[in-house]
Formats: structure tokens, sequence, C-alpha cells
């Protein structure tokens, strides 16, 4: 027999299943072995590619406590594949190290390497001796050979595979490769070698070949791929197909009557359709459980959004796993589903964050075979330089010169070696990892598929992929987490409690949303910081562009948003049309007819069906395989290319120009990986427009929520910058009003001590608790009655949590000190009197101007004033984000503090860099910083800028192209410089020609709409 290696023997081998059958193939074979290390990763991939090839494959484990090989069990058929995969997962999922003696397995071979068989074999246990260990193979000890077979290794196929071999397993023990022990590497002779030169070696040993032939024979494992793939899913929710097609349509006639007020002939019809095509796709079930899922969710009050492909379908809608209607968004069915189609939609299914970890548990606990799914983390070029440069103990310097991109030819021999092996290890994966979402729910058990491992979020996870899941017949549910739905649901708690007498509006009730006129105008105004998908300057950009004001104007921005989409040009000819009606005739007529939404310009995913269908002569199977293939996960694959020559065959016949069709092609490549079904933009919008209500109507209780939940595309600062804006008195963190989460009462916010660097959970847990007997009065009644350690009562202290004591925060530093010098013992009993304690005078101890912001930056990370007002150097008159359309094509001087920062990468590989920055109205101003701009003056990190630039603008958007920039310096930090005293009758800083009140600018999104 043979223990093969592949790449899945991670940090180990280097070969994938493929080229492992080939070279079982050629080398005179009549089956292919994979045996990786403690996984049987490779056995979908090595079984479809055999199968593909007709070739034989089997596929078994080695099994090893570190790198001790205890055995290696090698499968006979797929049910002995499932009970070694259900032997392995025990070991893994418990961390147990595997015993010397292999469990008796009925469907598998055991075999032992030869200096550790013991004395007495099972029936299915045999011995296993190599090529080079035949010299040392002791047979008066062993008696005989009728239970041996050949185990020769194999992982290698030359030189530099062992080198790299030994490279990855000094990254694995974080060593030196000099340093590399022995035992943690393999033998530079395990190399594939052909059957007539190892059947050569053991000429003298008939039998032993004989044993391995007939055991290599009667191993064999076979999956259904391709054309005879099969739904590997639960096949029943019910236990009967027939109960389960019952309950849909029950399911249906329930929820027609709540989502429609008239139920028309083009409803029922739609409704009918779709039931009958997933009864004969046998899809009823994964509708039903992704219907479980919902309504379990639904009884414990969890927000969910439900996109993905599988939003196209009105059973979906009508099930409430989305809220999208697709006959108001005349979504494409065969997006969908069609009759063609081998895998089922997609359902996404996102929860708050705080949700997810519930309904992942729910799911395990209902459905026995469930599992989460793997990821293969590769290794990365660059990071893989830095790795062989520690390797080889180069000095640090060298390694960060190898990694930024030194050339071969100007590096040292050690170099071009951490060069050549780092492209070489590229790609190989380096870990399993978990997928974002997806979870498996299958007939089998899971072990039928793979061996399971746990990592620490302690569910069941597969060793493959939802690549060779997909292959098999497996098909994922993706319960996934964001952020956006927390807001929703934490604002409107905030709201019953900050505002009792003024509830929300159902948020369900998105068709109220989508008319309403405030909601309109913060579209096109792109007043959207803070709201699900909508914030970014990217979006914030196309929405003005756009003068995005309705819901169908959002959804098609969502997919336009995507990165292929833009890059390809697409998203600037979608304006140009969009804006310009004469323009929409330069479409081709055939696009044109096909998509009239988006004026011929494929913006969904399943344009790229409609496009391959109806203009490229496809028929939908064969667009739904180019519509896969475009992920980028198929591209390579046999059926994709031949779908792709078709395509170009078809359009040739039809009589098209060839540089219309090359046209056409390069956007379906450029773009369809990264689009987004219209079902799943729909969705989005959905939340965005929840969002946008609660922002619009509850705007502090809503940036309230979005600071709680950690979650957008900015800073925490921003979100209480723009809660500023928007009319929030912001107070630093305090004992008797704040909480450990930011709090707001009537429209004072103050920050949460979970903002506060290094501040304990159950610190202010303890005072919490305490403090709802009553306020703490002074510092004695909080040390009296909460013990706080010296660390953390200095860090509150400095935050300002103790300002309604009325002392200083350097008196009550000095306090803390001598309080705690006092009483060392970490808890004191409960008394009924505290002891008054010792009183003291101090110097008068003086606070500097800005001290306190400065201390909030550092705990903080931000100051709690406009930080224009730490700015070393006084702020001249200048050109503000209001000015910039009285200034259009002119040179201008402005400052900002940035905000966040894109990095781009043009045409010519260079990069360029789009600014957001803060000025100082407190109002939102965009830079575009083009290569040599970004080079000559490169950016230095959070703070004010001082920049010179052109004002540009496009369809009603407004930048400022830099060509000079420099960073401003903040104040000297007073905590560390001698400042006067401003009584004194010095005026410590003038950098204020006008006073900043960002009140002033704006109350509320109301405020701005008037």
């Amino acid at each position: 027999m043979f223990n093969t290696h592949s790449k899945y023997s991670l940090r180990y081998g280097l070969k994938s299943p493929e080229s492992i059958v080939d070279f079982y193939k050629e080398a005179g074979y009549s089956c292919a072995f994979i045996t990786d290390i403690n996984t049987s990763t490779a056995a979908l991939s090595l079984s479809r590619y055999a199968q593909e090839q007709d070739f034989n494959a089997a596929i078994g484990i080695d099994i090893r406590n570190g790198m001790e090989q205890c055995y290696v069990i090698l499968a006979t058929n797929n049910r002995g594949f499932h009970e070694l995969n259900t032997f392995v997962s025990e070991h893994l999922q418990k961390n147990l190290e595997f015993p010397a003696l292999a469990p008796y397995l009925s469907n598998c071979v055991t075999i032992y390497p030869w200096q550790k068989a013991p004395q007495k074999l099972g029936p299915n246990e045999w011995i296993g001796v190599s090529k080079k260990g035949l010299q040392d193979y002791n047979w008066k000890k062993l008696q005989h050979t009728d239970k041996t077979l050949i185990l020769q290794p194999m992982s290698f196929a030359n030189k530099r595979d062992f080198n790299a071999h030994r490279l990855l397993r000094a990254i694995e023990n974080n060593c030196l490769l000099s340093a590399l022990p022995a035992t943690e590497q393999a033998d530079a002779d395990d190399l594939f070698i052909s059957k007539e030169e190892l059947y050569q070696s053991f000429e003298e040993y008939p039998e032993i070949i004989a044993n391995t032939e007939e055991i290599a024979q009667s191993c064999s494992i076979h999956f259904k791929f391709g054309d005879d793939v099969e739904s590997q899913n639960l096949k029943s929710y019910t236990g009967s197909c027939q109960e389960d097609y019952e309950l849909v349509k029950k399911l249906c006639a329930k929820g027609i009557k709540e989502r429609y007020k008239e139920i028309t002939p083009a409803i029922t019809t739609r409704v009918e359709k779709e039931i009958e095509i997933i009864r004969e796709k046998e899809y009823l079930s994964y509708f039903l459980i992704s219907w479980d899922i919902i309504n379990y969710a639904r009884n414990k009050g969890y927000f969910y959004v439900g996109r993905g492909s599988g939003a196209n379908s009105i059973v979906a809608y009508l099930l409430k796993i989305t809220d999208v209607d697709p006959l108001e968004l005349d979504l494409y069915f065969e997006r969908f589903i069609n009759l063609y189609r081998k895998t089922p939609p997609d359902f996404d299914i996102d929860f708050s964050w705080k949700d997810r970890d519930d309904v992942t548990h729910y799911i395990f606990e209902r459905f026995p075979n469930a599992a989460l799914l793997c990821t293969y983390n590769t290794f990365q070029y660059k990071a893989t330089v830095r790795e062989l440069g520690k390797v080889f103990g180069l000095p640090k310097a060298d390694i960060d010169q190898l990694s930024n991109g030194k050339a071969l030819h100007q590096v040292d021999e050690m170099g071009r070696l951490v060069l050549k092996y780092s492209k070489f290890i590229e790609g190989l994966p380096s870990h399993l990892s978990i997928h974002a979402g997806g979870i498996i729910i299958s007939e089998r058990p899971t072990s039928w598929y793979s061996a399971c491992f746990m990592p620490p979020k302690g569910f069941p996870t597969t060793q493959f992929s939802m690549l060779e899941a997909e292959d098999v017949g497996l098909y994922k549910f993706d319960i996934l987490s964001q952020r956006g739905l927390g807001k929703i649901k934490d604002c409107i708690d905030i709201i019953h409690q900050n505002q009792p007498h003024n509830p929300p509006h159902d948020i369900r009730d998105v068709a109220h949303f989508k008319e309403d006129p405030k909601i309109k105008e913060m579209l096109m105004k792109a007043q959207a910081l803070g709201c699900f998908y909508v914030e970014s300057p990217a979006m914030r950009m196309l929405m003005i562009k756009l003068e995005v004001k309705s819901y169908l104007e959002l959804v098609a921005a969502s997919s336009i948003i995507r990165p292929g989409v833009a890059q390809s040009g697409m998203m600037r000819e979608y304006i140009l049309r969009h804006k310009n009606p004469e323009r929409r005739k330069e479409a081709h007529p055939v696009m044109l007819q096909i998509m009239p939404e988006t004026y011929g310009i494929m913006v969904y995913q399943e344009d790229v069906i409609k496009v391959a269908h109806h203009f490229g002569g496809l028929t939908l199977g064969e667009a739904d395989v180019l519509r896969r293939g475009m992920s980028g996960k198929y591209r390579s694959r046999e059926e994709f290319l031949q779908v792709k020559d078709k395509f170009f065959e078809n359009c040739k016949h039809k009589g098209y120009a060839e540089k219309d069709v090359t046209e056409i092609w390069r956007q379906i490549e450029s773009f369809a990986g990264y689009a987004f079904a219209k079902g799943h933009s729909a969705s989005y919008a959905v939340e965005s427009f929840q969002s946008l209500y609660l922002k619009a109507y509850y705007p502090l209780e809503y940036m309230l929520a979005t600071i709680n939940n950690f979650g957008g595309y900015y800073r925490t600062e921003t979100y209480v910058h723009e809660a500023r804006m928007l009319g929030a008195n912001i107070e630093a963190p305090s004992i008797n009003k704040g909480a450990w989460e930011s709090s707001i009462q009537g429209d004072t916010l103050y920050l949460g001590f979970n903002l506060v660097h290094a501040c304990e959970h159950k610190v202010i847990h303890k005072i919490m608790q305490e403090r709802k007997r009553k306020n703490f009065e002074n510092f004695d009644d909080l040390i009296n009655r909460v013990h706080i350690p010296l660390e953390q009562l200095n860090l509150l202290i400095r935050i300002g949590a103790l300002r309604d004591f009325q002392e200083g925060k350097k008196e009550l530093l000095w306090r803390s000190h001598f309080y705690h010098n006092a009483h060392k013992e970490k808890h004191r009993e409960p008394v009924l009197f505290y002891p008054p304690q010792k009183q003291f005078t101090l110097p008068q101890l003086q606070e500097a101007p800005y001290e306190a912001n400065f201390e909030q930056m550092e705990l903080i990370g931000f100051p709690l004033v406009n930080p224009f007002e730490l700015s070393k150097e006084k702020i001249p008159p200048h050109v503000t984000a209001e000015d910039l359309p009285r200034h259009l094509g002119q040179s201008v001087i402005s400052f900002g503090y940035l905000i966040t920062l894109k990095r781009s990468k043009t045409v010519n590989k260079d990069y360029m860099y789009f600014g957001t920055f803060m000025d100082i109205h407190g109002e939102m101003l965009d830079t575009v910083h083009f290569p040599f701009v970004g080079k000559k003056y490169p950016f230095q990190g959070k703070g004010i800028y001082k920049f010179q630039g052109i004002v540009s603008e496009e369809f009603g958007y407004h930048t400022i192209e830099v060509n000079r920039m420099r960073k401003v310096a903040f104040l000297d930090d007073p905590r560390y410089t001698e400042i006067e005293d401003p009584k004194e009758g010095k005026v410590v800083t003038d950098n204020f020609t006008t006073a900043i009140d960002f009140k002033k600018k704006r109350k509320s999104p109301e405020n701005q709409l008037q």
C-alpha cells in the first residue's frame, strides 16, 4: 500500500490530489491512494478527478500523534470511509491522542509500520514495510510474511519538493531551518516512484507484492459528481416528501393573505409555478429548513435579513425568509431556479452579531447531521517571504526589504532562496478555518464525506470547503452576522426607553418608508452616515451622482458599487445613461431589449444569465454554468471553458460584430463574480431604508445604537461626531450617569466605559450594581462601597468619570494612591459605618488647558472637542466643504481632519488615494490623490492636514484633486510640557479665528431638510 501525502497534509505535503492521480496513472498503478495526516480533506477532490479520468481511487488517513506515526487506515469502500472519519473526528473534536492500537473498523484495513506492529494482528490488520525499511526488516522477530504489505511513503516528486517540505516544517515548528529536528520532517527518500521500480525492490518477496495487490484492488471509494450528482442535503423536512409539499402549499396560502392586500392571477400563477419546480428539483426541504430557522428567530424576536439568489423567489417571500417582493421588482425567476440549474438557490440569512450564535446552536440541536464548512487559508507570497526569512535566520531589515519587493538580481544567494521558495509555496493551504457562515445539513452523517474537527466556535466543522461540498451535492445554508441588524434592534429598544411616548413605526413596514419624503431627501444628499450599506464614501459619492431618491434606484446603486461593475467602466456609463435618455440609444439593441430597466448595462448577477441566454444563445443550464464560473471558483473547470467557447461560437453564428461580442464578454468577465443578484441588492436596500428611517426620526438614539454595536465603515469617533452634529451633548463616561455601554438621557449622550482602553468590565459591573442602591456622593463614598484596584480607579479619574465629586483630577489621583497605600488588602469586609478617611491638605494642583482632551485621546482614541481646537498653528480662513461649488476649477487651500482613507491600484499598478476629511465645521470633504502626489505627500496617520488642490465636479459630486499636502501638528501634550496659567493674562492658544459650534450647522435630519 502507499502512504501518499497531498498538500492537505498541512505544512507537510505539496501535491494536489489531481496531480497525484496523474502520477499513479502514468506510473503504472491500478489505483491512486492518498493517506494524509489526520485528515480526509483530499477525499472528494481525489474521487472527483479520478472518476473523470476513469481511474480507481482509494482514501486513507495516516494516523499520527504529532509527527509520530501510529498506523495508516485505508477505507475499502464508502462505508469504511465513514467508519474511519467517525474514529478520527472523535479524537480531533475532543483533542484526544490516538491510541497505540487501532479500533476494529469492519470496512477498513489498518497497516502498522513494522517497528510498531503488535504481536497479534486482527483480521483487518497488516504490517507495513517500505522500500528503505527492507534493510532493517527483522524476519525472525515477525516469523512470517503472510500479513505484510508494502507501505511506501510518497510525498515528493524531487529534491525541490523535499526542500520546500523542510521549510514548511520549520515554519510549523517556528524554528530555524538548521535547528529543525529530524523527527519533525519526512525522509528525503519519500519520493514518488513507479510501480515497476517499487515492485523490483520487493522482487525477493512475491508474497508481500501479492498481498499488496490484493488489498489495493479491494479498496475504492466512489461519489456522484457532475451530471450524476444528487442532493445530499436532508431529503425531507417532515419525514415525507408529500407532506413537505403540502406544508409548503399551506404556508404559501397563509403568506399570500399576509403579504398582499389584493391577490391577483399573476401572484397565484407565480406561486404555483415556483412550488412545482421546487418540488421537481427536490428542494422543498431546503426551503422548509430555511423557514424553520427563520421561524425560530422570529419567535425569539431576532431581527434578520434573508438575501441571496433565493430573494428572487415569491415562495421565499411568502415564507418570510426574505422581505423582497419579486413581483414588485420584476426579479428574474430563472436566476432563482430553473429546471436546468443543478444547485439550489442561495439563502444568505443575516442576523445580529449578538443573535447569530444562538441561531447556530438551534440549528445544531434541531438537525443532527449539521456541520460548519471549512475554508483553506493559503500561504500568501509576502507573508511567506517573511516566514522564510525568519526560517533562514535573516535580519529583520533584510526581511523587510525582501517583503517589500526587492528584485531577484538585487539580493544575495540566501535572499534568492527565500524569494524562490516563497513563490513555490505560495497558494498551498496553510491551515483550516471556518467559512464565514456556511452550514451543511445532510441526510447522511457528515462523516460519510469527511472527518470533522472542532474549532474554538464549538461546532463540528468539515475538513472540506464549499467547493467540494457543492461538487458532491451538499448545499450550504449561510447563517451570517452583521452589526447593522444589531443597530436596528438596539435603536428600537433605546427609543422605547428614551422616548416612551413616541414609539417608532413598524420597522418591517418598508413600503411606508419607501414613500417617506425625509428619507428620499437624505438619500439625494447622501446624509446616511451610520446607515447600513449606504454610508461609505464611495456609496455616498454614487448616491449624489445618481441623485438616488427611490427604492429601485437604491437597489441598482447597491449592485453598481460592486468592484467589477465600477472598475469595468460600466458604473460611469450607467450614470451617463441614467441622466441622459439620449445616450441610452447607444446601447446594443439586443442588450437594451434584454435589460431596459438598466439601459442595456449588466448591473445584476442574473444579467449574466439573461445575456448568455438571449444574446449568446446558451441554454439556461449552460448560462448557469457561466454565471457560477464567473465567481472564480470554477473558472478553470473544463465545463466552464466549454461554455465560454460556445458563447463566442453562437455569437458568431448570430452575426454579431466581433468587437461587440468581445466587449460584452469583457463586461461579463469583469463583474459577474463581484456583482449582486438583484434580490440580494433589494434585501440590502430594505435594511438601508429601515436604518434611514430610524436616523431621520430618532437621530440620537440611532447614533447611540451605532456606537454601541461598533458597526460600520468608520471609527467610533466619527459616529460620536455625527451624534454631536445631530444635536447630542457628548459627555465622557460617568460612574453616576453612565454605564458599560454608551447611554442617553434626553439629548445627553454619555460615552460607555467599554470605550476606555484597559477598563475592566467586572469593575464597572460592580460599580453599576452598587449604584442601583443610590448614587455615589463623593470619593470616600465610592471607595468605601466598591473595591476598585488602583490602576482601574486611576483610569476612572483620568477619563473624568468622577467629575460629579467636584474635586480636581490631580487631587483625586493623590487620594487614590494614598488610599491604596493605606489599604493593601484586596477585599474589605462590609461594615455598618465606614470610618472617616484621613484628611490632608494638598498644594494647589492645576490642570492645564486641553489636558483632559489629551487624556481622552490616549484612553478612548479621540478628543471630545473639535480636533481643530488642538491645532498647534493658527488655522487661517480657508475653503470648506460647503464652499466647494463656488470654487469649481480653482486652486484652493483647505484643512481637514482625516476620517478615512482608501487606497486603489491604477491600471499601471501604482497606488492612488481617496481621502475623506472632516472640515472645521464638521462637514465631510473628499479628496483625490493621484499616484505622484501620494508618493510625494504621503499620509501620516490620523490628524489635521493642510492641502492645496483643484476643485473638481462630476455629476454634482465635488472633490479636491490634491497637488500638495502636509500634516498640521497638534499642540504639545500639556501633561508633559510646562504651560503658563491662562489666569495670569496669557492666552495659551489662539488658533481659532471664529468660534466653532457644531450645533450651529445642523441639529437633526429634520432641520436639514427644511
